[in-house]
């Protein structure tokens, strides 16, 4: 593992959700206890499921905390695939039932056409985020930045002054919304959370030379001059 890149290893998942449980938890307080507000953006997927139910039971001022999303499948927050739906399911309840969520989805015909209500919505959130949690897929992708996406560069563009951007990707079902590379960079820490052996093959993947555009991931893993006091962190458990 590259060693100037944060690397946690469990040999349960259950201790890695609790030790990443624990260290967003106090990352949000330490953002309330200085501005009032701290704010978390989330991925989806079934890997931060257990994750989320574990925060949503833990006893924090949930009403002084913002939640939203890195990326967003341009599908009803009440279809199975959306990752508003498992925010709702599995983070917002409990003691977390008092969060203010803020999805991405808001009934535009596509999401390049939501594109501007998204960046008005987001905008009203406490920003950097505090914390900002990534996944991965086997292709190296992250948020909805996909190999090969037609608008992959504008999105990853640090220069486009978007919050976000509406992207379709090749390989995977639905047109996306996702965060653009700037506003992901600009959180005060980032967590990617991976488990297994086949995440892990392809973390290390990732890490070799090769173009960022093949597995975006890279765009976190090689290209942080773009942030130079950036806290990327890593979490896996086999």
């Amino acid at each position: 593992m590259d060693n100037q890149i944060e690397f946690h290893s469990y040999t349960s998942r259950a201790s890695l959700t609790a030790e990443l449980a624990r260290a967003v938890a106090a990352l949000l307080s330490e953002g309330i206890e200085k501005n009032g507000r701290a704010s978390l953006a989330v991925s989806g997927g079934s890997t931060p499921v257990q994750l989320f139910e574990t925060l949503s039971l833990i006893d924090l001022p949930w009403k002084n905390i913002d939640i939203c999303l890195v990326d967003e499948r341009w599908l009803e927050p009440d279809e199975e695939d959306s990752n508003e739906h498992l925010v709702r399911t599995h983070l917002l309840q409990n003691k977390a039932k008092d969060a203010c969520f803020t999805g991405m989805w808001n009934g535009a015909e596509t999401a390049t056409e939501g594109e501007a209500e998204c960046s008005k919505r987001l905008q009203q959130i406490h920003r950097p985020f505090d914390v900002l949690l990534l996944g991965m897929g086997g292709d190296g992708h992250t948020a909805s930045l996909f190999p090969g996406a037609v608008k992959l560069a504008q999105a990853t563009d640090m220069n486009s002054g978007k919050i976000c951007m509406g992207i379709a990707p090749l390989t995977a079902p639905h047109e996306r919304m996702t965060l653009t590379l700037p506003t992901i960079l600009d959180a005060k820490q980032i967590f990617l959370h991976i488990t297994g052996q086949k995440k892990k093959d392809v973390l290390e993947q990732a890490l070799a030379e090769g173009p960022m555009e093949e597995m975006p991931i890279r765009f976190f893993l090689q290209k942080r001059t773009q942030k130079q006091t950036m806290n990327f962190t890593i979490y896996w458990a086999q």
